[in-house]
């Protein structure tokens, strides 16, 4: 028996945001903050090349280990299923939309940072809700999901923690995007 690297895009993306992690907590500690946070409304440079590159790579930065470790729980159980589905690279241009767009929001609605990959945790979740349904249906599954989730999201919107539950939002609806549009490269 041998161990097979079944989800590529899936365990690199949690191979680099461990390697992230573990260079900010040991050696470089300013690395997370100063490379893989969105800054908020206000603090975004255009002329920043580092605030561009952290629209997208924000989604690998992560505020702990104990951060880490809740997204990708849900990334490594749910993410090789939806690999094995759409193909290494589909999933990994979704995982970067959906990144892009959590950034992209932050900094045009939110004063505060943005770091952690919360927001492709919840597109997972919902498109994970399409991999098995036919063009034409709405799958229960997709709506129970889409209450469940973003609903308890919105009502803790009104909180006032540091958790960015736009992003999550955001991610959702990204994740229902892609799984109304984006058909799985095989069905069961």
């Amino acid at each position: 028996m041998r161990l097979k690297y079944n989800a590529p895009t899936i365990l690199t993306y949690a191979f680099f945001c461990s390697l992230v992690m573990l260079l900010t907590t040991t050696i470089l500690p300013n690395l997370n903050y100063g490379w893989f946070a969105v800054p908020g409304k206000g603090d975004f440079s255009p002329g920043s090349i580092r605030h561009w590159l952290s629209l997208l790579t924000h989604a690998a930065g992560h505020s702990g280990w104990s951060h880490l470790v809740s997204n990708f729980s849900i990334i490594l159980l749910v993410g090789p299923m939806l690999e094995e589905s759409y193909g290494s690279l589909a999933l990994l241009v979704m995982i970067g939309i959906t990144a892009l767009v959590t950034g992209i929001c932050n900094v045009l609605l939110f004063s505060t940072g943005l770091m952690g990959a919360s927001g492709v945790v919840f597109m997972m979740i919902l498109l994970s809700s399409f991999t098995n349904f036919s063009r034409g249906e709405i799958p229960l599954t997709f709506i129970l999901i889409l209450t469940l989730y973003l609903g308890d999201q919105l009502l803790k919107s009104f909180s006032t923690d540091n958790i960015s539950y736009f992003a999550h939002i955001a991610g959702g609806f990204c994740g229902s995007l892609f799984g109304f549009f984006i058909k799985p490269k095989r069905h069961n």
